[in-house]
């Protein structure tokens, strides 16, 4: 299927797709499980969006240079701490914000990585485009960081310390 000149997608395209968009529903109905409080169900769906849409920019276009830039492969690294700390965390409000965070610092170290090593200069838009999408997914984690904390605190009774 050709949408125009440069974007042509095949029937692998269209299996990859599926398989993202299935995942990240599949990903969104077991969180949404995991916690009846809004703050936790919005920073779940918050964090799931993130992830599915920069897999997307890495393979539709890729954050650094082109999609064939293997810098990009640090964004998988990137996921996997954050599949990682979820399945370390249990999925528990307060482990997940510390995952968040760690996700965000993750995410701004390889901005910063790539602007001082100056992967993607060819790019028309560097270094703005690593600035950019670095900061704004570095910020989003941050509120889905936040929005778990405040989960935590929802459901620590009274007088107890927040996990």
């Amino acid at each position: 299927m050709q949408f125009r000149a440069e974007v042509t997608w095949d029937g692998f395209d269209f299996v990859v797709a599926a398989v993202l968009l299935f995942g990240a529903c599949g990903a969104f109905e077991i969180a949404a499980r995991m916690s009846g409080h809004w703050s936790y169900r919005v920073a779940a769906g918050i964090a799931i969006l993130a992830a599915l849409l920069l897999v997307w920019i890495n393979l539709a276009v890729g954050v650094i240079g082109s999609e064939d830039h293997p810098a990009n492969l640090l964004y998988a690294g990137l996921l996997a701490i954050g599949a990682a700390g979820a399945a370390i965390a249990r999925l528990r409000p307060g482990g997940m914000a510390r995952v968040l965070v760690a996700m965000a610092v993750a995410q701004a170290t390889i901005g910063a990585a790539a602007l001082l090593a100056g992967w993607g200069s060819e790019g028309e838009n560097w270094p703005q485009v690593i600035i950019v999408l670095n900061g704004v997914f570095a910020a989003v984690w941050l509120v889905s960081a936040g929005l778990f904390r405040k989960a935590t605190r929802a459901r620590a009774p009274a007088g107890a310390a927040a996990a």
